[in-house]
């Protein structure tokens, strides 16, 4: 068995049962223990489970998020290369919808001279756009104060009647099995809209986040194309089978 298949199989099984023990997954999995145990840190190392004594218990933090503060100080410089990846693929006559996120703020220098138009529903990035004299549409509603972020009915509204050629947003989790997901459902809802509207859609997501799982469901994998940053052969060839994924060099 794949290391893959095995830590997708250790998951399941704390899917239905609160903790497993190493001897168990071992005989189930047909492994040796030390290679039990080398999965089980692997999957703690991803912040997918904990290991306890004999074995491991699952947890998921499904509604926590950082603030914008926290999220922007935090893995700056492969955000920085996956934005610049992203940027690549905006060509002049475009018109774009950049979601809030700290990863798709890093994509704001790489459109500076760019003749498109961008629809967002984030103030702060809103705000350094007209900065860059970039042609900016910022969404309607109630503002999320933790991530400076429009959310709720009225920008959904709007939103709808909206289309784009190109999809940018940051994302929570990418997991092959449950997809895209993101704490609040509320943007989850706006994310899942700009997906539909659009002709291509990109998710700027840095490899700490793929396996990741959180509370709302935004779309399948197969709905969208990943850009990150370098990730092991396991993970790319993993999430390959389900979306392209670009990888930021």
């Amino acid at each position: 068995m794949l290391t893959e298949e095995r830590h997708q199989a250790i998951l399941r099984l704390l899917d239905q049962q609160s903790i497993v023990k190493s001897q168990d997954l071992a005989l189930l999995l047909d492994a040796s223990e030390s290679t039990i145990r080398r999965d089980l840190k692997e999957l703690e190392d991803a912040e997918l489970l904990e290991r306890v004594h004999g074995g491991a218990k699952r947890i998921l933090n499904l509604g926590f998020e950082q603030d914008m503060t926290e999220k922007t100080v935090k893995n700056t410089q492969e955000k920085q290369i996956i934005a610049k990846l992203a940027g690549s693929f905006v060509q002049d006559g475009d018109v774009i919808y950049l979601d809030a996120g700290s990863t798709t703020l890093e994509m704001l220098p790489f459109l500076s001279g760019k003749n498109i138009t961008v629809v967002t529903n984030s103030v702060h990035h809103a705000a350094k756009l007209g900065d860059l004299n970039v042609n900016t549409i910022i969404l309607g509603g109630s503002l999320k104060l933790s991530t400076k972020a429009i959310v709720g009915s009225t920008a959904l509204e709007q939103l709808s009647r909206f289309r784009f050629n190109k999809v940018f947003m940051g994302m929570n989790g990418a997991h092959p099995e449950f997809g895209l997901t993101t704490p609040d459902p509320e943007e989850a809802a706006l994310k899942h809209m700009a997906i539909t509207h659009a002709e291509e859609a990109y998710v700027l997501i840095d490899q700490t986040k793929l396996n990741k799982i959180t509370f709302t469901k935004v779309a399948d994998l197969e709905a969208v194309s990943l850009l990150t940053n370098q990730c092991s052969p396991d993970i790319l060839e993993q999430f390959q089978k389900k979306t392209t994924i670009k990888e930021a060099k």
